[in-house]
Order: structure tokens, then sequence, then C-alpha cells
């Protein structure tokens, strides 16, 4: 049987997963116990972080907590938790970049100062379901529908020792199903790694970059082909040339057409339309 790249890949992914199971979730368990630790210590205390929910965490226990988590989301990339951990302990450098390109931009700095969120509670989810199909409102409520997935989903920053830059922080998680919008890619795994590989080359974040490079370990060889001749070097593309998505302010473009929000930030079509039936991640 000829054995190729396309074959091996898969097999070796899996390798190295069982092989490391459970050192990962040694880890894991100790990087979960810390959080439920400092986050028991804090609620039994009177709040003095820098916003709410914050938690002060020294550069030593930072590392453990990237460490463990980075380990806990290799093992299982639907614990968010561990993901959401994971990018708060690592992206220092990047979220000033890009706090400094939403500061640069006349949008950006609006978004900077009055911190919209996107939750269900600020969404005029009736109005939405009334705009015409191919508005952006009408396509993202529909990938939600699709997909099954909810904005309230999205975690609440707590590792990220500056105000502002747990709010860039915030503000690109609740960004990313809308990312997922404007690329057209479902939540299951081959889109959710097409996603991350736009984010790494977009934010510089060292949790998309770790995500882009170890989430391929998960799909079979039919998938990684779609993955290495189309949708990965168009993902990589389009993350480099497109304007600062977090620059944009959404929540004021709900009846803005798709295609003309797509060409405004740079961004190509998807060369694939992928299906949202496969297993998810939300």
């Amino acid at each position: 049987m000829r054995i190729t790249a396309f074959t091996m890949w898969p097999c070796v992914g899996k390798a190295l997963l069982r092989s490391h199971q459970q050192h990962c979730f040694l880890i894991s368990k100790v990087c979960a116990q810390q959080l439920h630790s400092r986050s028991r210590e804090f609620t039994d205390s009177c709040y003095d972080g820098l916003y709410p929910g914050h938690i002060f965490t020294t550069p030593i226990q930072k590392a453990l907590l990237a460490v463990g988590s980075g380990v806990a989301a290799l093992q299982n990339p639907y614990r968010h938790d561990m993901v959401a951990v994971l990018g708060e302990t690592t992206g220092h450098l990047a979220l000033i970049n890009l706090r400094n390109r939403m500061r640069n931009d006349p949008e950006g700095y609006t978004i900077l100062t009055e911190r919209p969120r996107i939750r269900l509670s600020t969404l005029d989810l009736s109005k939405m379901a009334s705009l015409p199909d191919g508005s952006f409102g009408r396509e993202y409520l529909r990938f939600l529908d699709d997909n099954h997935v909810t904005p309230d989903t999205r975690a609440d920053v707590k590792f990220v020792d500056d105000e502002e830059l747990a709010y860039v922080m915030q503000r690109y998680r609740e960004v990313h199903d809308l990312l997922h919008t404007l690329l057209g890619m479902p939540t299951n795994m081959l889109g959710e790694v097409a996603v991350k590989l736009f984010e790494a080359a977009q934010t510089g974040l060292p949790m998309c970059t770790l995500g882009a490079v170890l989430g391929p370990l998960r799909l079979n060889a039919r998938r990684l082909q779609k993955l290495f001749t189309s949708l990965g070097p168009w993902a990589l593309r389009n993350g480099r040339q497109a304007h600062c998505v977090l620059s944009i302010f959404y929540e004021r473009r709900w009846d803005q057409s798709l295609e003309d929000l797509r060409q405004e930030l740079n961004i190509e079509p998807p060369p694939l339309i992928l299906s949202a039936s496969n297993k998810r991640i939300t």
C-alpha cells in the first residue's frame, strides 16, 4: 500500500496524542485545581482587581497555567476553559499590538472607548431575522442556528493584567463567531482549523498558532488534503492581507451585505463550502 503524507499525518498525530494522554491528564488536573483555588479565593475576598473577575498571577504562575492549559487543550480541544486560559497567559505582546492597531483606526478607537459586548442580551434577534438574505446580520444569525452555538458561551477574561488589554481579548473572543460568518466556515474541526489559521496570521496570538499547528492532528486524510491544498493557503493569505478585524463595529454593520463587508476587509470568499453537519467546536 502506498503511504503518503496525508495518510501518515493522522497516524502520527494519534500516536503522539496517545503517548501524551496520561501526562496531559495530570497537568490539566493540576491546572484546573489551581484555577478553582484562585477563583474561590477571589470570590471569598473583597474585589480589588483591575476589572471584575480579574485574578492576579505572577509570571511563574502564568507559565504554569500556560503549560497546563496547553497540554489540556491538546488532549481535548473542546476544553474551552483551558483554551481561554492559554490565550490569556501567552498573548500579552500580541494583545498590545492589536490594541495599538485599534487605537490607530477611527472605528477601532470608538470600540475601545465604548466597549460594546456581543451577547444575546445585546442582540436584537427579531430585527436580525427580518434582514434580507445575504446581509451580515442575517447570515450571522443563520450561522448561530446552523451550528447550534450562542455568543454567551464566551468566557470572561481573568488573567490579563491590564484592563484595556483584557477588553481586547474579550472582544477577540466575542468576534470569533463573526469571523466564522465572514469566512464562511462552520464549527467542525476542519472549519475551526481554517479560522485558527486566519486568526494566527491576523492577530499573532500564540493560542491561535498552536491551534492552527496542532488542530490538523485530528483531521483524517481527506480533510487534510482539503486543508493543505485549498483552505490553509487561503486562510493564511487572507489573515495577512485583511484589515484589522477587531476594528470593525460589527453591531452597526448588521444590515450591510456580507459580500460588501468582505470587500471592505479585503477578505476573499471561501474556496470551498463546508457543511456544518460534522462534529462541532462551540
